[in-house]
């Protein structure tokens, strides 16, 4: 048996897109979320002192709660909150706008990588990764998979053309091809490329593939900031 999801329908700023995807197996669905479970289960289990050693920290370093949390796009266009510990200063979204110049991204993502609104703490949570250890959160409710293209925000969404929308087609994650294939390194044209190359070739084998090979990744810190 097989989904049919062959065209995915997509309402951005009042007008339906469409965007050609990939029918696979049924029971397909069924191994990448028990992977989710139980594995996302146990992940949490082992990151829960080190998220609350960091939000200890957070709480010390910074006014505000350690805890943050952001609108994200899921899989078919759905909004949910994403759960992240808090890298910058209380306040820094009325900062964005007068930091649009020094953007160092190009497409519609906006990332610099020295943020002067990141607090003392918050680089390095970032360059380790422990920020979206709360992201496993999300994994357990259903919002995100372990393994999917990073879910982006809705003004993102907005202008991604049918190419950059396919990738709405699967569960949104915490690590897929652009994690362990540079990051913030690549441009945005082969950012959507390789989240296109996971919509065609994703499979429950390929997920636990990337999952082995982010380990190593995260370790080394590579192309996190």
């Amino acid at each position: 048996m097989q989904v049919a999801q062959e065209e995915l329908r997509v309402t951005l700023a009042g007008r339906i897109v469409r965007a050609q995807t990939r029918p696979v197996p049924a029971h397909w669905w069924v191994a990448k979320r028990i992977t989710d479970v139980v594995v996302g289960s146990a992940a949490l289990l082992c990151a829960a002192p080190v998220i609350a050693v960091a939000a200890v920290g957070i709480a010390l370093t910074t006014k505000g709660s350690p805890f943050f949390t952001q609108e994200r796009v899921g899989m078919y266009g759905r909004r949910f909150r994403m759960f992240k510990l808090r890298t910058m200063v209380k306040g820094a979204h009325q900062m964005r706008d007068g930091l649009l110049h020094l953007n160092e991204c190009d497409g519609p993502v906006f990332k610099i990588k020295r943020d002067p609104r990141i607090h003392p703490l918050g680089a390095f949570l970032r360059r380790t990764s422990i920020d979206e250890l709360p992201n496993l959160i999300n994994v357990l409710r259903g919002e995100m998979s372990l393994v999917g293209p990073r879910p982006a925000l809705p003004n993102e969404i907005e202008h991604y053309d049918t190419y950059a929308l396919r990738r709405l087609g699967v569960p949104q994650g915490i690590t897929c091809f652009w994690q362990i294939g540079g990051r913030s390194n690549v441009s945005f044209e082969e950012w959507m490329r390789l989240d296109n190359r996971y919509v065609d070739e994703w499979s429950p084998a390929l997920d636990l593939k990337i999952l082995l090979k982010t380990i190593p990744v995260v370790l080394n810190k590579d192309g996190a900031h």
